[in-house]
């Protein structure tokens, strides 16, 4: 698990570090537009009941911290589709289960 720290606290949010990978770059890209949106996801089944929502803009200090050294293989059409939904009036909405498979993990069990 990878770890988005927003604002001050010191809590971070918890998502997956493929997942967080994907983000970052759709998050980077956005605010580097000054494109301000709202990210929002279930809470997993082993936390508290519920959904959270943060709204993204500059100058709200944001830190990513992955749980893996090697950095993820991104998936273009993966970010292309989180970048649209992004601009959509209900802003990026995750599920902790999108992009569960690594494009590796599938190469290495059809090898």
């Amino acid at each position: 698990m990878g770890y988005l720290y927003y604002g001050d606290t010191d809590q971070p949010i918890e998502f997956p570090d493929r997942l967080l990978a994907h983000l970052k770059v759709v998050i980077t890209t956005k605010l580097r537009r000054a494109e301000s949106f709202t990210l929002s996801w279930r809470h997993p089944d082993d936390g508290p009941a519920g959904r959270s929502s943060i709204w993204l803009q500059e100058s709200i200090p944001l830190r990513f911290v992955f749980d893996q050294a090697e950095p993820e293989q991104l998936d273009g059409s993966a970010l292309q589709d989180m970048a649209q939904r992004a601009t959509s009036a209900s802003g990026l909405v995750v599920t902790f289960d999108e992009l569960a498979v690594n494009p590796r993990e599938r190469l290495a069990t059809v090898a």
